[in-house]
Parts: C-alpha cells; sequence; structure tokens
C-alpha cells in the first residue's frame, strides 16, 4: 500500500530531524525549513498532512495553514507549538485551518496517533469525494437517459402486439391521430393506457408540444383542482406565487387524465368547462385564460354506469366519449405473451446486470397459461422477480415463477351444452361492451333492444 505523504515544516533542524524520526516508519516525508519553502513543495506534491510549528521567521505556521488552501485545499493541518497563545489557535481551529496541535514537548507515541488520525481522515474524504463524483456522473447519465426516453417519439412498429393481439386496436387508434377528438381509453388496470395515450400524440399533429399526464384519483379534489388548473398567489395557505396548471403546461399539446372517473362532482364540472369553453381558470383568479389541449381520458369503470347511478356527469360523459378505445386485457391476447416476456427480460437484465440467458419452454407455457389479471403491469413484475432470483448465465425456470403463476389456472371440468352456450353469451356480450363502448350501440350489434341486453347483463350479475 503506498504510504501516505505528511510535509514537516520547522525552523530548527533538529525539530525536523526528531519528527523524521519519528514519523518515517509510517508516513512519506517531505522537509521544510519555513513557509515559502513549504508552498513550494505544496505547490508540486500532493499531500495528506502539514505538521508545522507555530512560531517561525516571517511567516507563521497559522498563516502558512491559511495561505496552504490555494496548493492542498484537502490536507489535514496539524500545528505544534510551544507558546500559549490559545486565542490566535483557537480562531484558527475555529475557522476550519487547524485539525489539531500539539504541544511541545510532544509525547512521541501521542503525535504518531494524531498523524495518524489526520492521514486516516484524508484518505476517508478522499474517498467520499470521488464516490461523491463517480455518483454524480451515474445520476446524471440516467437523468439524461430517462429524459431522452421520456422525450423520445413513440412508434405503433415499436409496439408489442401491433400485428397480434393489438392490431385491431391499434387500426382504430390509427383513425383519430390526426384529429383533435376526445378519446376515451377503456380497459383493465395495468392494459396500457397511458401508452396509448402517448402513442395518439406523438404520431399526431400536436407531437411537437408537451404531453402531460395526471391520475385524477391520486390527489385530492383541492389539490387536483390546483395541479390541473393552477393557482394565483395568495389562493390558499402555502400558495406564495402564481403557478400555471397542466392545462396550460400542455397548451398546444395533449393532456391525459387518468382514473377520470375518479373526479369529484365539482371537478367534472370544471373540466366540462375546459372541453366546451377551451379556457381556464386558475384557483383564485378573476380571469379564463385560452387553452388549446387535446384531452385524452381513460377509466376502468364503466362510466355509463356512473352516470346511471349520478356519479358522473352524463354531460361531461358525452363529451370525453366521442372516440372510445377499449384496451383488451392481456388474457385475450396471450400470443402477445411471449414476445412482452422476452421485452421485460432484456429491460431487468441490463438493469441489474445479470446476464439471464432466456425462459426454460416449461417457464413460457407457465406464462402464456396465466390469466394475468394484472394485466402487462403484473407480467412486468413477473420478469423483474424472476431476473432477480435467477442464476446469472441459465435461464429463468417455473423454479423462479410465483406460485400463483407456477400453479396456474384450476383445470375447470368439462361444460355441458347449456353452460357452453351460456359461455358464448357471456363472451358476445362482452365483445359488443368492448368494442361499442355503450349499451345502446352494443345492443343495436347484437340485435337485441336495449331492455332485453340489460336483463341479459343482470342475469350474469352474482
Amino acid at each position: 500500500m503506498e504510504q501516505t505523504t505528511v510535509l514537516i515544516v520547522d525552523d530548527e533542524p533538529r525539530v525536523l530531524d526528531a519528527l523524521e524520526a519519528i514519523l518515517a516508519a509510517d508516513f512519506r516525508l517531505l522537509r521544510a525549513g519555513h513557509g515559502e519553502a513549504a508552498l513550494e513543495i505544496l505547490a508540486a506534491e500532493e499531500v495528506a498532512v502539514i505538521l508545522t510549528d507555530y512560531k517561525m521567521p516571517g511567516m507563521t505556521g497559522v498563516e502558512l495553514l491559511r495561505r496552504s488552501h490555494e496548493h492542498a485545499p484537502s490536507a489535514v493541518r496539524i500545528v505544534l507549538t510551544a507558546y500559549t497563545d490559545v486565542d490566535s489557535l483557537m480562531d484558527a481551529i475555529n475557522t476550519g485551518r487547524i485539525y489539531h496541535f500539539v504541544p511541545k514537548p510532544w509525547d512521541p507515541n501521542e503525535l504518531v496517533m494524531v498523524v495518524r488520525r489526520a492521514a486516516e481522515r484524508w484518505r476517508l474524504e478522499r474517498e467520499n469525494t470521488r464516490l461523491r463524483d463517480e455518483l454524480e456522473l451515474a445520476y446524471n447519465a440516467l437523468r439524461r437517459e430517462t429524459e431522452e426516453a421520456r422525450t423520445r417519439p413513440l412508434s405503433f412498429e415499436g409496439l408489442i402486439g401491433v400485428h397480434g393481439g393489438l392490431r385491431d386496436v391499434v387500426a382504430l387508434v390509427r383513425k383519430v391521430l390526426d384529429a383533435d377528438t376526445s378519446v376515451l381509453l377503456l380497459g383493465e388496470t395495468g392494459t396500457g393506457k397511458e401508452l396509448f395515450a402517448r402513442l395518439i400524440h406523438d404520431n399526431g399533429p400536436r407531437k411537437t408540444a408537451r404531453f402531460v399526464a395526471q391520475n385524477c384519483g391520486a390527489l385530492p379534489e383541492s389539490l387536483l383542482e390546483s395541479e390541473l388548473f393552477g393557482h394565483v398567489r395568495g389562493a390558499f395557505t402555502g400558495a406564495t406565487g402564481e403557478r400555471r396548471g397542466l392545462f396550460e403546461e400542455a397548451d398546444g399539446g395533449t393532456i391525459f387524465l387518468d382514473e377520470v372517473g375518479e373526479m369529484s362532482p365539482a371537478m367534472q364540472l370544471r373540466l366540462l368547462r375546459v372541453l366546451q369553453e377551451g379556457e381556464v381558470r386558475r384557483v383564485g383568479a378573476a380571469a379564463p385564460r385560452r387553452v388549446d389541449v387535446r384531452v385524452i381520458a381513460a377509466t376502468n369503470v364503466d362510466l355509463e354506469a356512473e352516470v346511471a347511478a349520478g356519479r358522473f356527469r352524463r354531460d361531461l360523459f358525452y363529451r370525453l366519449n366521442v372516440f372510445p378505445v377499449v384496451l383488451p386485457p392481456l388474457r385475450e391476447r396471450a400470443q402477445d405473451i411471449p414476445a412482452l416476456a422476452e421485452h421485460f427480460l432484456k429491460v431487468y437484465r441490463e438493469r441489474a446486470r445479470r446476464p439471464v440467458s432466456g425462459f426454460t419452454p416449461e417457464a413460457m407455457r407457465c406464462l402464456r397459461a396465466y390469466p394475468f389479471p394484472g394485466n402487462v403491469r403484473e407480467l412486468e413484475n413477473e420478469v423483474e422477480r424472476a431476473v432477480a432470483l435467477a442464476d446469472a448465465g441459465r435461464p429463468i425456470g417455473t423454479e423462479h415463477l410465483s406460485d400463483r403463476v407456477r400453479q396456474g389456472p384450476a383445470v375447470a371440468p368439462p361444460l355441458t351444452l347449456n353452460e357452453a352456450i351460456e359461455q358464448l353469451k357471456r363472451r358476445m356480450l362482452e365483445d359488443a361492451l368492448r368494442d361499442c363502448g355503450s349499451k345502446t350501440r352494443a345492443a343495436e350489434r347484437l340485435g337485441l333492444s336495449r331492455q332485453s341486453l340489460q336483463q341479459m347483463l343482470r342475469r350474469r350479475q352474482p
């Protein structure tokens, strides 16, 4: 191990000889007989510890240590003194220029211990600086990578399932790309509603402007109002200045309102005004502001049922439901599971720096057979967990999957004819509701009256 360098400074050669005799076994020593010579050494050498006499002709030890910051800012500073100018020493210590002072005559063992501790402090501070610099570089690189990924336009051709289970959805979405029509994305949690909102924005005429997203169920009403519409100074406690809301941030671009069914009645009314008038009013402001924003909303609840129950405004529903798009659950597009699993494997293999080689056929069969009630998000979590458990250089096997995926769905007994007919009816009802987006249009597609459709839906409920 390379020895730490210590600079010893004293105007008496015999004192330097004594210090060298005590410290030479533990440190690489440099000598200087006065302050100017010490500064010249510091300008040329990296020094961990400066050990200097306090009283020297020309330049005192404290003055030397003060001037040494220019050449050796990280060096640890120690003063040797036979004088009792306590005030000067304490002032120097309190201002951070001196780590320790040792009175003359010194105890050799105590002196060695003090210098050792000073050298260890220097090494720790240097290591901390190195780690801090590395972390800052890594953080900046990750921030740049995240920002590039966030701003990189999404392409339909890079979408897994574009030629598989999402083929019909993509064809439908492409028809509305160039319009300013409001889009309502419907589907279960984890089906990729925000991803499709980004695709609509990135492939439409507003792609050069901002895309902003807000989960409407994640904030209480007062905070959501400020987040979406902004506020003026003094509008409420803590409003120390003006703030633009997300609608103003997205002016000329797109705003994605996830879980729009969770909005309170008051917020529903304010959103309706934005859609009707094209203007927003900051909380506490007297005048509205014009905005040009495309709204894409999403929900996993039945908004028609919410309207019927009086929990969602009918007029807002019609404003949002201009172009409904239903995203299929993963269990209805099981053909896409292998490609999705391989994609997530690549992501988490690189992130965890674990050379996992793939999936065994048995593991992939388990993934394809599992219904994934959490949809794509659940599959992603499953693969992330498996990568963490798998051995480096080996594929993911069934032993790396969670119990629920490994055991798979229970095997059902064969259906009777009546059960098979009921299952077919149920599937046709679900397909019609998903594709049409409303019960009236679904009834027309199935050749039923709305009342008959309602009766069939009630019979399906437990």
